[in-house]
């Protein structure tokens, strides 16, 4: 029995009558102390979400029951040079609802969400993932084409039907390829409580990298091992044409386009939903004059952490409150590039514009001062509300539990690929993992698939990653949030020739782990040369990715996928939409199909 800790006016005659049937009456965590109760979050109240659930309650295991449905639809539509938020032509752009970023996919904590994505383009496939939402018991609405189900040809509609069993700030993309670069992307909104008050949700602002090629001839570029050297590595993909916030930005070579702009009201304290969607840029974000006060890091409540600059790495999300306390004027949100392996872009300076009311209409005249270099690393120092604890002397990686990555080039023909363990991630589209699942056959999955069968039934299991080469990785794992348990120090040149790779000592590492409620994210950076220590329980039955969110090195193979409580699955799953989906798909791929699988596939 859940009751909320900050009880109204008459609460004290529910205490006393719980005290007379023997029920204890819930003390605050230690964690977040929440304000006297006046009503349920409100600016002065934002821990309490209803009269019974709070940013205490473990989310994990008690959700609100809504009996709410939120629906929404879709529509993934092609348009060839299509004219930008910066001005400009996109030689393919792929669209949600006719605009990028799509709309946004809005509820509240409990309630269900049902999407249906609708495919009306001209020769892909699609799918729909909804980055960081749990899925759970619903792997099959997961949208991960080639593992949880057949990609949806042109002509054909699938639907999502999930629970929002966390709350906070994700994003939904497509899940075919490298597809998503061409702008099939949005921001997903679940309202709950916050660890720090605030007076207006501004909603979410994307910081997206933007090209004006099609994704498919950026992707020629990318794997040809012919191509010019950057950062260490051949086949390098170009800077990105320019960075744009929610769609937004000036042309950086030339006229058209405008400059993003979101007002703050003086003496408020303001919500904003930071996301980074992009295929390759990563970014240190500053607000000229203002500084950030974190309360979630990707849908995990933490305890409020004020910084002046704050690192973004692909995939992640941040909820940040700013405090309005400057003199009334406009100022410089700004974007800045760490040097080399992180991304670059041909607009050396993207930024957004926050006025608050009452400001003159010109830019900002200030220009601040350029943030140090993150080095593409983590904050990992945040503390969850609600705790994860795991036994750090139970790490003791092995063959089985330790993915290594090295770039692979290969000469006939000449491509450029980067494996997990030697095998670079090929599914099938028609085929993915889930239809092995629901024909009894798993053991005849290939290898090229990357399948890793994992602990049955609710307990921790331990993974060290490892990276052989110059480039940072933002890994991603659907389904979960991983514990960071620890990672290599970032360097501060990787792409210089003398360094080498630096695997897991842990004679010397052992020490530097942290166990006891450490960050617990579901995107997080693997450091070059160097290693990332994680776990995740094994407590939600399905087929689950987990990858490099590079754009382009997932589609060369840089991924696995966790096989979980396979016994579990035909039971707990419903996987009643496989058959028919792949079904659909047969019917256009590939005979009606002019292009073919030439990637991971995911």
């Amino acid at each position: 029995m859940m009751i909320c800790v900050t009880l109204p006016c008459y609460g004290l005659l529910w205490a006393l009558l719980l005290v007379a049937i023997g029920l204890a009456v819930p003390s605050p965590s230690p964690e977040v102390e929440l304000q006297p109760r006046q009503s349920c979050n409100t600016a002065t109240n934002r821990q309490c979400w209803t009269s019974n659930f709070d940013i205490n309650t473990d989310y994990e295991t008690t959700i609100p029951a809504t009996d709410v449905t939120k629906s929404y639809t879709l529509t993934l539509t092609e348009v060839n040079n299509w004219v930008g938020g910066d001005g400009r032509k996109k030689v393919k752009a792929m669209l949600v609802n006719g605009q990028f970023p799509g709309p946004t996919i809005s509820a509240n904590w409990g309630d269900t969400v049902s999407i249906t994505v609708v495919n009306k383009l001209v020769t892909n496939g699609t799918s729909i993932h909804c980055h960081g939402i749990r899925q759970l018991n619903t792997n099959s609405h997961d949208g991960a084409s080639g593992i949880t189900e057949c990609p949806i040809p042109p002509g054909k509609s699938r639907t999502h039907t999930f629970r929002a069993t966390q709350y906070g700030t994700a994003w939904y993309h497509s899940h075919f390829s490298a597809q998503y670069a061409n702008g099939v992307v949005g921001p997903i909104v679940i309202k709950g409580p916050t660890s720090a008050n605030y007076d207006i949700d501004l909603g979410p602002l994307m910081i997206s990298d933007w090209y004006l090629g099609a994704v498919n001839q950026i992707m020629e570029r990318v794997n040809n091992p012919n191509n010019p050297y950057i950062a260490g590595f051949p086949g390098s993909p170009p800077p990105s044409d320019n960075v744009l916030f929610n769609g937004k930005n000036i042309n950086p070579s030339g006229s058209g386009g405008k400059y993003a702009k979101f007002t703050l009201t003086s003496g408020k304290k303001h919500l904003l939903r930071l996301i980074n969607p992009s295929v390759q840029n990563s970014f240190t974000l500053t607000l000229v004059g203002h500084s950030f006060k974190i309360v979630s890091i990707d849908l995990v409540p933490v305890e409020p952490k004020t910084v002046t600059t704050l690192y973004i790495g692909v995939g992640q999300r941040y909820d940040v409150i700013i405090n309005a306390d400057q003199d009334v004027g406009s100022y410089w949100f700004n974007t800045t590039f760490s040097p080399g392996p992180c991304g670059q872009s041909n607009n050396p300076f993207p930024a957004a514009i926050f006025s608050y009311e009452g400001a003159p209409s010109s830019n900002p005249t200030k220009k601040g001062t350029v943030p140090a270099d993150s080095l593409c690393e983590d904050l990992r120092t945040f503390k969850p509300i609600v705790s994860r604890s795991v036994s750090v002397a139970s790490f003791d990686p092995d063959a089985a539990t330790t993915l290594n990555t090295k770039i692979r080039v290969d000469s006939n023909p000449a491509r450029v690929y980067w494996p997990v363990d030697g095998t670079p991630m090929n599914v099938s589209w028609s085929k993915p993992t889930l239809k092995y699942v629901d024909d009894g056959n798993t053991g005849s999955l290939p290898d090229a698939a990357n399948v890793i069968s994992v602990p049955t039934g609710n307990v921790w299991t331990y993974w060290l990653i490892q990276n052989n080469s110059s480039i940072p990785h933002p890994v991603h794992l659907h389904g979960h949030d991983v514990l960071v348990l620890g990672a290599s120090p970032a360097l501060a040149n990787p792409i210089n020739p003398v360094n080498t790779f630096r695997p897991y000592d842990p004679s010397t590492d052992a020490a530097t782990l942290k166990g006891s409620n450490p960050t617990r994210r579901d995107t997080t950076m693997l450091p070059a040369w160097g290693w990332l220590a994680v776990a995740f329980k094994t407590n939600n039955p399905g087929a689950w990715l987990f990858h490099c969110h590079i754009a382009w090195h997932v589609s060369q193979g840089l991924s696995v996928q966790f096989l979980e409580q396979l016994g579990s699955i035909p039971s707990k799953v419903d996987l009643s939409s496989i058959a028919p989906g792949c079904s659909n798909w047969a019917a256009y791929y590939p005979a009606n199909d002019p292009f073919r699988q030439d990637d991971s596939g995911v």
